[in-house]
């Protein structure tokens, strides 16, 4: 499990940018991604907001995922399976890199084809909270012509990642313009943030 999070951490510092192609393992992310398709089904995923609870407005025009909110009070299993490696990969980060975290919030994102995220910030403007983003992939078999990559907007040269299988990204909030780029292919992943409270 170190390797995983000592992946993260040394591309983070590379380039500002923390890449690990199996922080989930291949169960977790199958039984994740299965858990997001029942939740789907049973229609209980909500349209994505833009901005806070305290400054919510919803544009389909900016933004047009559906997210799902993970909760230890829903009790399931790999849910809770997927907590208990963010929070041991978050003692290994405050420990070799002092970074004080204190909290987290992750959700289920679900995009259908079609869907994207234009250019935006992770962190609220009233609200300097969240400290890192974490994207954790659970698309089989994904193919390049699904698109629905992230694109990361960088002073020297954009990075574009794909959504594939079990795949986490780590970076600044407050730091990298992202977007998510028009999927053809239902994508999922679970997104979320490491936070000081």
């Amino acid at each position: 499990m170190e390797n995983t999070f000592e992946d993260l951490i040394a591309s983070y510092i590379e380039s500002k940018v923390g890449i690990s192609e199996h922080f989930l393992s291949t169960d977790l992310a199958n039984n994740l991604k299965q858990n997001l398709i029942t939740l789907n089904q049973k229609s209980l995923l909500k349209d994505a907001g833009i901005g806070n609870s305290q400054k919510v407005s919803y544009d389909s025009a900016i933004r047009s995922d559906s997210i799902y909110w993970l909760d230890k009070k829903h009790n399931n299993v790999f849910e809770n399976e997927f907590f208990i490696q963010i929070e041991a990969f978050i003692v290994y980060l405050n420990q070799s890199c002092y970074a004080g975290i204190t909290g987290y919030e992750f959700h289920y994102s679900l995009y259908e084809s079609g869907d994207f995220y234009l250019k935006h910030l992770d962190q609220f403007k009233n609200n300097p909270g969240r400290k890192y983003s974490m994207i954790s992939y659970l698309n089989s078999n994904w193919q390049e012509s699904d698109g629905g990559e992230l694109l990361i907007h960088q002073l020297d040269q954009n990075l574009k990642i794909a959504p594939t299988h079990g795949k986490t990204i780590f970076f600044k909030s407050d730091e990298l313009v992202h977007e998510v780029l028009v999927t053809q292919n239902t994508r999922m992943s679970i997104t979320g943030w490491l936070k000081i409270d």
